[in-house]
């Protein structure tokens, strides 16, 4: 195996401050919150992703890599952070998304157990321009713990998305997480938020 591109330039500060920015992203969904660490990841990670998988991923860590990740991101992983892969969704800690349109439903992820809700996936979603880039008044509005009121989320997502998440809403405290990356940057879907209709 041979790993060319390196990880986090400055190990300690760049793990710290992404670490602080994925729970600032959990806590005020719906928000952008930006990742600053630098580094050069895999053609089909984009950095925000990148970064959250060095912070997160050890070697106790299960992982669901979407099959259209290839051998590459793999290798990356395993060097960098010396986690595990399963192909199981239910056993997976996290998963990685490349394309959302051909994810499995959110269901199909671990969900926690009513003893341990946070025993559950949390999915890394990366998104595109094509996802960020719509009119603002289509936005989905959110609502839910850590929003003051409702919060617009700049994120074009399916209505397929959303009636999966309907039901991940409304099954908490079980449930899966999601973290949307894009560019440097990382917006925050806990299975407290809904979309209001």
């Amino acid at each position: 195996m041979i790993v060319e591109l390196s990880g986090f330039q400055d190990l300690i500060h760049d793990s710290q401050s992404t670490f602080k920015t994925l729970l600032d992203a959990l806590s005020r969904p719906g928000s952008v919150n930006e990742i600053t660490a630098q580094l050069t990841p895999p053609s089909k990670l984009n950095i925000a992703c990148a970064a959250a998988c060095l912070t997160l991923f050890d070697l106790e860590t299960e992982v669901w890599l979407q099959p259209e990740l290839d051998e590459e991101v793999k290798n990356w992983l395993l060097f960098h952070t010396g986690c595990r892969f399963t192909s199981d969704t239910q056993q997976a800690d996290f998963a990685v998304v490349w394309n959302l349109d051909n994810m499995p439903d959110v269901s199909q992820f671990k969900q926690g157990t009513p003893v341990y809700p946070e025993d559950s996936t949390t999915l890394l979603i990366m998104v595109g321009r094509q996802e960020i880039d719509m009119p603002s008044n289509n936005y989905p509005i959110l609502s839910g713990a850590g929003i003051d009121g409702q919060i617009t989320m700049g994120i074009n997502l399916s209505d397929s998305f959303w009636q999966q998440w309907q039901q991940n809403h409304n099954s908490y405290p079980l449930g899966v997480d999601v973290y949307f990356f894009f560019y440097h940057g990382v917006i925050g879907l806990p299975r407290t938020s809904y979309r209001q209709v």
